[in-house]
């Protein structure tokens, strides 16, 4: 079955501009077009469409997406180079987690602090709280930011 453009944009949750951007970019060589011009999608584009956006969403920029995109055109020969750039973004998508995993914390930290604090009426609470008496789950946060404290 064939679509148009805004129907396979509407169902994949895409506007048809960014699927314009992406033929543009030459991230989309392999969508065939009809005998007036016409962008006609596949069902078996959904597959394509989905790495672009997964790679999109991992913060590869357009020009490594179009690279990778040269390298599945282009044949076997290049499975090498595609796993390696694979192997790469995913170890960046794990630093990233990490990272993030990282913020989560001291945010979930933070709310605990202003939630004690309000229920209190003022953060100096926490000038007399024990730590056993911090939530366990945040515990190794607040002793993290005394030790950065403490080198200061």
């Amino acid at each position: 079955m064939y679509y148009t453009i805004g129907e396979f944009a509407k169902k994949v949750n895409i506007f048809p501009h960014t699927l314009r951007f992406y033929a543009k970019e030459g991230l989309l060589p392999f969508i065939e077009r009809s005998e007036s011009g016409i962008r006609m999608f596949k069902d078996e584009d959904f597959e394509w469409l989905m790495i672009i956006e997964c790679l999109k969403k991992t913060g590869m920029p357009i020009k490594d997406i179009k690279t990778f995109i040269d390298w599945i055109m282009e044949g076997d020969s290049t499975i090498d180079k595609r796993l390696d750039m694979f192997k790469k973004q995913k170890e960046a998508v794990e630093k990233q987690i990490a990272q993030l995993q990282e913020a989560l914390e001291l945010l979930k930290y933070k709310c605990w602090y202003y939630e004690t604090a309000k229920n209190a009426g003022t953060c100096a609470v926490h000038n007399i709280i024990k730590l056993e008496d911090i939530p366990e789950d945040i515990r190794p946060v607040k002793e993290k930011l005394k030790k950065i404290r403490s080198l200061y």
